[in-house]
C-alpha cells in the first residue's frame, strides 16, 4: 500500500506578495497565465501520482489555519478518504512524518509513505513516477530512499547528497555516502564537475514502520513527543487535531538531521525530471516559458525595451521601460519590485513588515474562509466596504457584534437571511440591515456562489468583533 504524505506547511515568504501566511505559496498557481483554471501546486502534487501501483488516499500534514484550503482544494479534486493532520505548531519534517507515518499505521502495518512537498514542480511526470516505482521496491526492502536532483548548475541554495559511486549520474539506485549544507559558489561548481552528487529534493520514500525503527534509535524524544500527541488526537469534522501540549515540547529537527544523515540503510534514486521548488521569483521566471526577450508577463502587464523579467499584476496595469534581470509582483495591497539577482532577500522585507505589525504579511486583501471570501473595497473613519463571496451550500457562523452594524447588498444571487427571531430570502438587487447587537447569519442555499455588498459602520470594524454562537466549522 503506497501513501502519499504531502507536507503543506510552510509560509514561502520569498514569494511575498503573492504568498501570504493565510494562503501560502502551494495553494497557489504558478502556471504559464493561460485560461484562469490552473491547478495549485498541491494539487499538481497529488494529480502527477495517478497511475501509481496501490496508491490509496494521501495524508496531509498541515498547519491548522490552512485546514479549509486544504480541504477544499482536495473536494475540487474529488479525492475523498483523504487524512488531513493539523499541526498546532510547526516542528519541522522530522515530526511531521512521524505524525503521517503514525496515521499510516493506523490503516495499515504494511504502509509504505511517499514523502512530498506540496510546492514542487516537476515538468517529466512520467520520469517522477518510475523513480517512484524504482524506489518502492527498495523502501519495501527496508531501505530509506531520498530522491536526488540531478544537477543542471552549480546552486548554492540547495542542499547536496554524495551517492556512493563515482562518475556520471546514474539512473540506478545507488547508496548515499553522505548529505552536505548548501555550499559557496566554487565548492557547488566542483560537486556538479564531479558527477557524485545531486541536489536535495527534500522527497523520501520508506515503509511507515521503518522509519520509526530509524527514529527510535536516533532521536527517541521526537517519537515519543509525536506518539503521545498522536494518542491524544482529536477529531474535528474532517481533521485530526494533534494534542498540542505534547507536540509542542517535541524537538524541531528536519528529517535530514534527525534520520537520513545517520541511517546506514539510505539510498538515492536520481531524478533528472525538470524538477523546480519554486523557491524564489528568479525559480518562477525560470519555470514559465519566456518570449523572445527572456521576459515572463502575468495579468495586464506592458512593456517596452525590458528584458530578462519577470512581471505579475493581479489588480491593474503594470508597465515597465528600459530595465533588465528585473522582477516586479503587484497585488492589491502591495508591489514588489526587485532585482532578479536578489530576489531572496524577499524574506528581508517579510521580517520587516513582521516586526512592523502589518498584516501584509498575513492576509490578502481578499481574504478566503471555508465559506467563500470577502474582500476589502473602501474604509475610513467610521466605515469600511467588503465584497463577500458565500459558496454553494455554505453559511456563516451565527454571530453578533458589538461595536457594529451592518447593511448587505445582494449583487448575485439569492441569499437567506437570519437577523434576530426572522429569516428570509434576499434576491439580487435588495438588501437588508442587521443592527448592532442582533444575531445573524448568512446562508447559500443554493447551487450557485452569492455575491454580497457589505458596507459596515461603527466606531470599531476590527475582526475580532465578533461573537459567534453557533459555527459549522469548529471555530
Amino acid at each position: 500500500m503506497l501513501v502519499p504524505v504531502i507536507m503543506a506547511g510552510g509560509v514561502g515568504s520569498r514569494l511575498w506578495p503573492a504568498s501570504r501566511e493565510a494562503y501560502p505559496k502551494q495553494f497557489l498557481s504558478f502556471g504559464n497565465g493561460a485560461g484562469g483554471n490552473e491547478a495549485s501546486l498541491f494539487q499538481q502534487s497529488l494529480k502527477r501520482l495517478d497511475g501509481l501501483p496501490d496508491m490509496v488516499p494521501p495524508i496531509v500534514v498541515c498547519n491548522g489555519e490552512h485546514r479549509f484550503l486544504v480541504a477544499e482544494q482536495l473536494r475540487q479534486m474529488n479525492i475523498t478518504g483523504a487524512t488531513i493532520v493539523l499541526e498546532p505548531v510547526g516542528r519541522n519534517t522530522a515530526p511531521a512524518v512521524a505524525l503521517a507515518a503514525l496515521a499510516a499505521q493506523a490503516r495499515s502495518p504494511d504502509a509504505c509513505l511517499l514523502v512530498l512537498a506540496a510546492d514542487h514542480v516537476i515538468a517529466q511526470e512520467e520520469v517522477f513516477r518510475a523513480a517512484v516505482v524504482a524506489g518502492q521496491a527498495a523502501a519495501d526492502r527496508g531501505e530509506l530512499v531520498t530522491f536526488g536532483i540531478v544537477p543542471t548548475r552549480a546552486e548554492t541554495g540547495y542542499g547536496y547528497i554524495k551517492a556512493g559511486t563515482s562518475g556520471e549520474p546514474s539512473t540506478a539506485l545507488q547508496p548515499v555516502e553522505r548529505f552536505v549544507e548548501k555550499p559557496d559558489l566554487p565548492t557547488a561548481q566542483a560537486y556538479v564537475d564531479s558527477g557524485d552528487y545531486y541536489w536535495n529534493s527534500g522527497m523520501f520514500m520508506f515503509r511507515a514502520a521503518r522509519f520509526l525503527e530509524e527514529l527510535a534509535v536516533f532521536e527517541p524524544e521526537i517519537l515519543r513527543a509525536c506518539t503521545e500527541a498522536w494518542n491524544a488526537a482529536k477529531p474535528d469534522l474532517d481533521f485530526t487535531r494533534i494534542a498540542p501540549e505534547p507536540f509542542a515540547a517535541c524537538p524541531s529537527k528536519s528529517i535530514d538531521y534527525a534520520v537520513m544523515e545517520k541511517t546506514q540503510r539510505a539510498v538515492v534514486v536520481p531524478l533528472d525530471a525538470g524538477w523546480n521548488d519554486l523557491g524564489a521569483w528568479s525559480s518562477v521566471w525560470e519555470h514559465i516559458p519566456r518570449d523572445e526577450a527572456g521576459n515572463v508577463c502575468r495579468g495586464d502587464v506592458l512593456l517596452h525595451d525590458a528584458t530578462s523579467s519577470f512581471v505579475q499584476a493581479e489588480s491593474r496595469l503594470v508597465a515597465l521601460v528600459g530595465v533588465d534581470n528585473t522582477v516586479v509582483v503587484e497585488t492589491a495591497d502591495a508591489v514588489l519590485v526587485a532585482s532578479k539577482d536578489r530576489v531572496q532577500e524577499v524574506k528581508e522585507i517579510v521580517r520587516k513588515l513582521a516586526d512592523m505589525k502589518r498584516t501584509e504579511t498575513v492576509l490578502h486583501k481578499k481574504v478566503y474562509r471555508p465559506w467563500g471570501s470577502y474582500e476589502g473595497l473602501c474604509s475610513a473613519s467610521g466605515f469600511q466596504v467588503k465584497r463577500i463571496v458565500v459558496n454553494p451550500g455554505a453559511a456563516l457562523s451565527l454571530q453578533l457584534h458589538h461595536r457594529r452594524s451592518e447593511h448587505w447588498i445582494v449583487v448575485q444571487g439569492m441569499a437567506t437571511v437570519t437577523c434576530g427571531n426572522k429569516t428570509f430570502e434576499l434576491f439580487q438587487n435588495q438588501s437588508t440591515y442587521i443592527p448592532l447587537e442582533t444575531a445573524h447569519r448568512l446562508e447559500n442555499r443554493t447551487p450557485q456562489p452569492i455575491v454580497l455588498i457589505e458596507v459596515q459602520c461603527g466606531g470599531y470594524l476590527g475582526e475580532d468583533d465578533i461573537v459567534r454562537l453557533e459555527d459549522v466549522y469548529g471555530r
